[in-house]
């Protein structure tokens, strides 16, 4: 979807200013923050995907001026509550007054460093070969969905060279909403700075994607 968190190519929202010795975390509930959203995660009543798309769907206004973990935790809310973890009157009182929906799965203190060091694979196998291989020129296609996506808005309707073949892995689009894996492959897309921005671009910059099959065309 095109919303507040795809802001690559966009003017007017002030300078990148990389905090110097930045810490992992600003502030305590921070810590919290991301422990509540791994530990909900375990649920197993959500996918990654569909997480992000939560995220995304953050009226701008406040997603703009919500702090990185501030987003999480307001995706989160929204997670608990569709999926009946917990009501919004239950979120905004701070107790719980129903009966919750059963998690299929409940994280506990010693099951952490593991889980943590396994991550979430999400590379899959898939029966066909892929369509594409290094130095084919390929152009990502012009869609603008209301669902989730990772094809960037700067990159849509762009030419590009593959250039290597990544392998194959969950297909976002779908598995946001519900709808399988559906794995595919992924390709690394390299496109000249001035397909992406124009005739002013700096000629010596290139823009790198990592791109799913079906966003894709050959030229």
């Amino acid at each position: 979807m095109n919303g507040p968190h795809d802001l690559g190519g966009q003017m007017g929202l002030g300078p990148v200013a990389p905090e110097k010795d930045e810490p992992y975390f600003h502030a305590e509930w921070e810590k919290r923050a991301l422990g509540l959203t791994l530990s909900c995660g375990i649920f197993g009543a959500w996918t990654i995907d569909e997480s992000r798309h939560a995220r995304e769907n953050i009226p701008p206004v406040t997603y703009l001026s919500a702090s990185y973990y501030e987003i999480w935790i307001r995706a989160l809310e929204t997670l608990l509550e569709r999926h009946g973890f917990a009501s919004r009157a239950e979120i905004d009182a701070g107790h719980r007054q129903l009966e919750p929906a059963i998690p299929k799965r409940v994280l506990k203190a010693d099951m952490v460093a593991d889980v943590l060091a396994r991550g979430g694979p999400c590379d899959r196998s898939v029966d066909a070969e892929p369509l594409f291989e290094p130095g084919d020129r390929v152009r990502t296609k012009n869609f603008n969905p209301q669902t989730h996506t990772r094809l960037p808005r700067y990159a849509r309707a762009k030419t590009g060279a593959i250039e290597a073949v990544q392998g194959s892995f969950v297909f976002p689009d779908d598995n946001a909403h519900g709808k399988g894996e559906n794995p595919q492959w992924v390709y690394t897309v390299v496109f000249d700075g001035a397909e992406i921005w124009g005739e002013d671009a700096d000629p010596s910059l290139t823009v790198s994607i990592d791109a799913w099959e079906s966003y894709l065309e050959r030229v």
